[in-house]
């Protein structure tokens, strides 16, 4: 788990350095709760969170039996959720008995361009406890790309405590197969 932080947060600073200059003017109107194709969007406690479409994708992994998804923005911002035993469209829990393997995060980095040592990243996770705190639902897969929306509640378990609220998300993601 720690390797893979390591390597959304790596992915994520490079998006932010590389992308600086670059504007959001996505339409995000339509289907999966306004994502636009090739994005992912959401409402983090209420503020929209719309993700870039060169940072986001879907990846089916270990002979299909995985999907993990990463979509990052240019504020330093990233979602990442992680299924496994997946099977295709269907509704996948966080938390509760045996689904405390699926996780969904929000990640948010602050970058200090003048001294990138002193950057930080804070993330909230779900699930936090054996709870069930939201969940992810796959509407539609083909050879090429995964729809869906998600909703849950996720904590800040290394850091505050504080938990915030992520609904209305929704993706239209690219599908890679590894």
């Amino acid at each position: 788990m720690k390797k893979i932080k390591q390597i959304m947060l790596l992915l994520m600073t490079v998006s932010l350095v590389t992308l600086s200059g670059c504007s959001n003017d996505d339409d995000t109107s339509g289907g999966n709760q306004g994502a636009a194709s090739g994005t992912l969007t959401a409402k983090v406690d209420g503020t929209a969170y719309a993700s870039l479409e060169i940072s986001s994708s879907a990846t089916v992994a270990n002979s299909e039996q995985n999907l993990i998804i990463i979509a990052s923005n240019s504020d330093g911002n990233a979602f990442s959720f992680s299924v496994f035993g997946y099977s295709g469209p269907g509704t996948y829990p966080f938390g509760g008995g045996v689904n405390i393997t699926n996780a969904g995060s929000y990640t948010e980095t602050n970058v200090d361009l003048s001294n990138p040592a002193n950057s930080t990243t804070e993330v909230w996770q779900a699930p936090y406890d054996s709870a069930e705190v939201g969940s992810i639902t796959i509407i539609e897969e083909t050879d090429t790309n995964i729809k869906g929306n998600f909703t849950f509640m996720c904590k800040n378990v290394n850091g505050d405590q504080s938990i915030k609220n992520i609904t209305e998300g929704g993706f239209d993601l690219t599908k890679q197969i590894i």
